[in-house]
């Protein structure tokens, strides 16, 4: 049966008859991950944890659509990576833009970014958008960032690593190489004190930091972990999800 909270599968005669609370629109990435997981490792991400967490509110009575996950992202630091498919910031406000206009006119007054790639960061562009479209209250969240991952992993990373292909383990362990075939995710270190303390920024050459894509050590890896922290992370998602869809965008401070 079609899922009514994934536009994708539903028809125009759900849609026409439901008032949603929320848009979620997922945003990944294409690139990549080391040498043993797909170059969609984020849209597949995307994909699972939108939709599982939607259904879980959708369950609660709050009616939540997910949007096509935008299969693209910011990756102008792997520019010399064959098929690191790279879009500008510029061109992810014109994208958002476009949505937001339509989730308004749609009749929906909230929408959230659902982002799944570290490149991505919408905050400048959702200040932007949020001036053009007003009538739509945008947020954003990055799902990496919700869990402490030390809670399940021996040694977590922040790309290809053994989150990421934890998770991969559990949702499409079909698309995984065996981890004998994976780097090591080594990362190399900032010669500058301040990029390594983390109060200073300035964007990361692939290449010069790692040999494989990777970063971070994905041998620990494996389908349990993946599923004790999906189901972890999408529960929290969920409530996430419906804290949105009950506030009053327009008394929002306590």
């Amino acid at each position: 049966m079609p899922r009514p909270y994934i536009l994708a599968e539903t028809n125009w005669k759900a849609v026409k008859n439901t008032s949603y609370d929320l848009a979620i629109l997922p945003w990944g990435a294409t690139e990549a991950h080391n040498y043993h997981l797909p170059y969609a490792t984020d849209n597949y991400e995307a994909d699972a944890i939108a939709a599982t967490a939607a259904r879980i509110a959708w369950e609660q009575g709050r009616k939540v659509l997910v949007l096509p996950t935008v299969p693209f992202g910011v990756n102008t630091g792997q520019s010399d990576i064959p098929f690191c498919l790279n879009i500008y910031p510029s061109t992810q406000m014109a994208i958002l833009r476009d949505i937001a206009e339509v989730v308004s006119r749609s009749g929906i007054k909230k929408l959230l970014v659902f982002n799944s790639h570290g490149g991505n960061d919408f905050k400048q562009i959702i200040r932007e958008v949020g001036a053009q479209v007003p009538d739509v209250w945008i947020s954003t969240c990055f799902w990496f960032k919700a869990l402490d991952g030390k809670q399940y992993f021996e040694q977590p990373g922040d790309h290809a690593d053994e989150t990421e292909t934890s998770l991969l383990l559990h949702l499409h362990p079909e698309l995984v190489l065996p981890l004998n075939e994976a780097g090591e995710g080594k990362a190399r270190t900032s010669k500058i004190s301040a990029l390594r303390e983390g109060w200073a920024w300035a964007e990361r050459r692939w290449t010069q930091v790692t040999d494989d894509t990777g970063v971070g050590n994905p041998q620990h890896a494996s389908a349990e972990k993946g599923q004790r922290f999906f189901e972890d992370l999408t529960k929290k998602m969920a409530a996430f999800l419906i804290e949105i869809a009950d506030v009053d965008t327009q008394h929002l401070y306590e």
